[in-house]
């Protein structure tokens, strides 16, 4: 009888991926970059163990989105003060911070625990084309985005 493998810290083998995020949009390059992430992509995926790999997501700043998200899309915000609400619109966000855009699509695609944060850690975003990874010889990630 054939036993179900469950990977473990010991035997995880990760690589690092590089994205180009120049014409992508948002949510479909988020929900591929969080399955790698994951590592759903793998055939040793085990939902208890991280099992993802790096991904270093470079021009951030290109990245698109559709419809009226520009003017209508808001991210907020709470000081925790009474009155420290504040909304931004994506539009001036994109402008602004550019990474943390593509950042907050992405972690929102991620576990919501220890584990997530952990996976979440792995995210290297860029708003340009240049990155300081180039030590770990990132691969280039084809996303099957339609």
């Amino acid at each position: 009888m054939k036993t179900t493998f469950m990977a473990n810290a010991g035997n995880i083998e990760r690589k690092w991926f590089v994205v180009d995020a120049e014409g992508q949009t948002l949510g479909r390059l988020a929900a591929e970059v969080a399955k790698v992430l994951r590592g759903k992509h793998k055939p040793t995926f085990t939902p208890h163990v991280d099992t993802g790999d790096f991904v270093i997501v470079v021009n951030a700043d290109k990245v698109v989105l559709s419809s009226k998200k520009l003017i209508q899309k808001t991210y907020f915000h709470h000081s925790g003060y009474p009155g420290g609400s504040t909304f931004t619109q994506a539009g001036q966000m994109l402008e602004k911070h550019p990474e943390r855009v593509v950042e907050m699509a992405i972690r929102g695609m991620l576990p919501k625990n220890k584990l997530g944060e952990q996976m979440y850690r792995k995210l290297n975003v860029y708003a340009g084309a240049e990155h300081p990874h180039q030590a770990q010889k990132p691969e280039v990630l084809t996303l099957d985005i339609r």
